[in-house]
């Protein structure tokens, strides 16, 4: 193995060798000459700012549909044949598009300016012999810097000197509680979050106090190298962009083949070519679904500001309909899963189990259902009592303190464990600002992270309470006696097995357990530690959020795979995954980051034996990158929850990613691509819910879109061939792709949705917009629909002796009116034919009531008429278009009736 150096890895040398390696003396620090000289060799304590989108760039980029790009080919033709009104009329359907994509788009990843703003504080150093107040930007490697209870960490730094410290690091490693931090070096090969020489940037003191030398500051630090990460991981395209763009690389390739063929066949048979370029241009027009961009941003905008009811906010329109198609959904536990604040779930007496928190029935005999379990509201708390004995030792032997806000919620300053044995008291009627009011704290054996443990000596009358907590095997050594109903009796080496043996047992369900202890005595400079009475066990727990299980429990319902992904201790995920209900019953496996390969070096075999796997536990950003790209690989679309710093390059990673609004770092809600307003774990399935309905909507409005297309291609086509005059002009077929067709299409995608569409698994992720069975739908609806236009321009033609804008009147009118009627046609097999999804939908009925007057003011008003080359229908023109337009909807009602045709998602 190649020797540690304090430059690549401080944690594994002294403080005292990085100090020598960085030239500085710990007392005097570096002089401000020194400073400024090595801030011009390793640049400002910043993380780097990278080029975001511009709006101009924004803008642009909503150009750049295939669909788009044909429609600007039809209107450049258009323009080069002098047809100037229907150049500009393609045109404005193509700037209308694009500023609604604009708007809609503006709040793009801004990831790396919140990373940043982190930096943004002040740090206290030591320079030239003094300590000095300096913004973190300025800070270089060697640096002296000086730490309390409080303090944001703000640059890497190897500790030389620490007391009593803890620091929380839950944001950068997921770790739940504050760890232990030291002076001593560790292995160079050791993990992330088991360095406890090392302080990180970005993190903070919860705990103590500390002198510590810098060896990293800016993009070489930790949270630099995760910035990094959120910087080169590439950024999923959403399922629903690959499918609209999958769908509009079709429509091109079929709508140049299209239109080339009828145009050379009608100049092959001596056609005026002129008049074949014109048609071309029609049948492109008419091939285009140019109200399909126009429709599905507005549908996902409705279903964006839905969900924002809902405290889901979305960042990208396209992500709103992703997690309705989530098979695999990748949960941080920390702030996610649980609260993120440490509770007491029960005392271990002598005499038995005191629950305060309600818990699940574990294995090891945990929670409410345990032998001999009383509940806290029915047990005396007094100090004659060995539940109120013990419970006073918590609250004594503590350095937290609680304060109420304006909410009336507590609020706790210190260390989390000491937190939740102060609230604990407090919810028993043992508050410790009142206890040491009456027991006046005279001295305190602070913490000692070889031993474990802590003591506070009180005074009452002439002698001293010592009030005594720490680890159970540290507290147990000293103990002579244990406390139960009956008083003090012997403690044997026997009896101590056995709680040891119980501490074990808890422990491996994922709790932190504290044993606690007192002892008399007369002065306050004896060993706190000897001939302790033994009071029992406390064991603490970050619990998980109480809508979290019946949210579980609809995800895999819904056929959704979930799969926990933290940084914390192996036994403390099973154990919340157990209560959840994330894993079915027996051991779940739990692989551990250490033994997670790198995903490129990882054999075919490895992947496989990864995919089934349910919980993650320590592992580091990067890896979390690699499982996203394991399910990814397998064909999974992939959502990612989290809060934290080290959460953020994953949620850019996967295919959409959430964070948490109220307690994720602004780092992680700018990495993603939704996040929950209210941290809620449940709002994720209302979001999972509403993206199926859009998804669900959207097929049903492109369905009826291209069959209203298909019908105008066709019924261009074959007149062309068929030497009849062309029913319909590019002009009225650009009118009613963007007003007949747009606003019944926008109605079908408000819709309310399928109450059961939770009860079924997730659409494959390859499955196109519409499958191969709805293309057979398509060209079945277009043909019944053209049919009945060529119908009407022959009767208009031979039957009424109309030329000219009389005849295309009304063709034009049968269609319009026919595409109306169609909507009724998007009905599921199973509803009824009067009382279905499509007529309790009221926005329908806007969209006809909208598009026949629309239709009513082109056709009468002589200047709009005359730019569509439209004349005023009398009497049998409206017959003739109202009996035919009605054609395509009996056949569509017969056939959906016997389920050909019928919408099944």
């Amino acid at each position: 193995m190649r020797e540690a150096t304090s430059e690549e890895h401080p944690w594994a040398v002294s403080g005292d060798a990085v100090l020598d390696a960085l030239g500085v003396d710990l007392e005097t620090g570096l002089s401000a000459s020194e400073a400024v000289s090595r801030r011009s060799t390793y640049g400002r304590n910043v993380l780097r700012k990278t080029k975001t989108r511009s709006l101009a760039a924004l803008f642009i980029d909503q150009f750049k549909s295939l669909i788009i790009l044909l429609l600007a080919a039809a209107g450049g033709v258009s323009f080069a044949f002098g047809e100037w009104v229907e150049g500009l009329a393609v045109l404005a359907v193509i700037f209308i598009n694009a500023a609604l994509g604009f708007f809609t788009e503006t709040q793009a990843v801004r990831s790396m300016e919140s990373l940043r703003r982190l930096s943004r504080v002040d740090a206290i150093v030591r320079r030239d012999g003094q300590a000095r107040t300096v913004p973190a930007e300025d800070l270089v490697p060697g640096d002296i810097l000086i730490l309390g209870a409080g303090d944001i960490v703000t640059a890497d730094a190897r500790l030389v000197r620490a007391s009593k410290l803890r620091a929380d690091e839950s944001t950068l490693t997921g770790e739940s509680v504050p760890v232990e931090k030291s002076v001593e070096a560790v292995d160079q090969d050791t993990p992330l979050a088991e360095r406890p020489g090392v302080l990180f940037k970005g993190t903070s003191v919860s705990r103590g106090s500390a002198e510590a030398v810098v060896t990293a500051t800016g993009m070489e630090t930790e949270l630099g190298r995760i910035s990094s990460l959120v910087e080169e991981a590439e950024e999923e395209i959403t399922p629903l962009e690959k499918r609209l763009e999958q769908l509009g690389r079709s429509l091109v390739w079929v709508t140049l083949l299209i239109t080339a063929g009828v145009a050379v066949s009608g100049i092959l048979r001596g056609r005026d070519v002129l008049l074949m370029i014109q048609t071309g241009v029609a049948l492109a027009v008419a091939a285009i679904p140019e109200g399909l961009p126009v429709v599905a941003t507005i549908a996902l905008a409705r279903g964006m500001l839905r969900m924002a009811r809902r405290n889901a906010l979305v960042n990208r329109l396209a992500s709103v309909e992703t997690l309705g198609a989530t098979g695999v959904l990748c949960t941080d536990k920390t702030g996610t899963l649980t609260t993120n604040r440490m509770r007491v779930e029960r005392l271990v007496l002598a005499d038995g189990i005191v629950v305060l928190e309600d818990a699940e029935p574990q294995e090891n005999g945990s929670g409410t259902g345990a032998p001999g379990a009383r509940r806290a509201e029915d047990v005396r708390w007094d100090e004659e009592t060995p539940a109120g004995e013990a419970m006073l030792a918590a609250v004594l032997c503590n350095n937290a303190s609680l304060s109420t806000g304006e909410d009336e919620e507590w609020s706790g300053l210190g260390d989390p464990m000491e937190v939740a044995l102060l609230e604990a008291g407090d919810a028993v009627g043992l508050i410790r600002s009142e206890l040491v009011e009456r027991m006046p704290e005279e001295k305190e054996e602070a913490f000692d992270s070889d031993t474990k443990r802590m003591a506070t000596f009180h005074r009452t009358g002439d002698g001293f309470r010592v009030a005594v907590k720490g680890a159970p095997e540290s507290v147990l050594a000293g103990c002579t006696k244990i406390l139960s109903a009956d008083g003090e009796s012997g403690l044997s080496d026997e009896e101590k097995q056995r709680w040891l043996e119980e501490n074990e047992k808890m422990a491996e369900g994922g709790l932190r357990i504290l044993a606690l202890a007192r002892r008399r005595v007369d002065r306050t400079d004896v060993d706190p530690y000897e001939e302790m009475t033994l009071l029992g066990l406390v064991a603490l727990y970050d619990p998980p959020r109480k809508d979290v299980g019946d949210a579980v429990r609809k995800c895999l319902r819904a056929g959704v795979r979930l799969i926990m992904v933290t940084g914390d201790q192996p036994a403390t995920a099973r154990n919340i995954a157990r209560r959840v209900g994330l894993v079915p019953d027996g051991e779940p496996r739990v692989v551990r980051g250490r033994d997670l390969k790198p995903y490129d070096d990882m054999t075919d075999g490895e992947k496989e034996d990864l995919l089934p796997a349910s919980i993650f536990a320590r592992v580091s950003p990067a890896q979390k990158l690699d499982i996203i790209e394991l399910h990814q690989r397998a064909g999974s679309v992939v959502a990612m929850t989290g809060d934290g710093v080290n959460d953020a390059p994953a949620l850019k990673k996967a295919d959409i990613g959430i964070a948490m609004g109220r307690r994720g770092t602004q780092v992680a809600r700018e990495a993603s691509d939704m996040v929950l307003r209210d941290d809620a774990f449940a709002s994720i399935v209302v979001a999972i819910e509403q993206g199926r309905i859009i998804f669900r909507n959207i097929r049903v409005f492109v369905l009826y879109l291209l069959s209203c297309n298909v019908s105008e291609v066709l019924a261009v086509g074959t007149s062309s061939l068929a030497n009849l005059p062309l029913p319909l002009l590019p002009l009225q077929i650009l009118f009613l792709n963007l007003v007949t067709d747009v606003f019944p299409a926008l109605a079908l995608g408000m819709g309310e949705g399928d109450p059961s569409i939770m009860d079924r698994p997730p659409r494959p992720s390859g499955e196109p917009i519409l499958p191969r069975s709805y293309w057979f739908r398509v060209a079945t609806y277009g043909g019944v629909i053209a049919g009945t236009v060529l119908a009407s321009i022959v009767v208009a033609t031979r039957w009424l002796g109309l030329e000219g804008a009389p005849a295309v009147t009304v063709s034009f009118l049968t269609l319009a009116l026919a595409q109306l009627w169609h909507v009724f046609n998007m009905r599921a097999a199973r509803s009824g034919l009067c009382k279905n999804e499509i007529t309790r939908n009221g926005f329908v009925w806007g969209a006809l009531a909208l598009c026949a007057g629309l239709l009513l003011v082109v056709l009468y008003i002589p200047l709009l008429a005359d730019v569509l080359g439209l004349s005023p229908p009398g009497r049998a023109e409206w017959l003739v278009a109202l009996g035919l337009s009605f054609i395509p909807l009996a056949v569509g009602q017969v056939l959906t009736a016997f389920g050909f045709l019928s919408f099944r998602d």
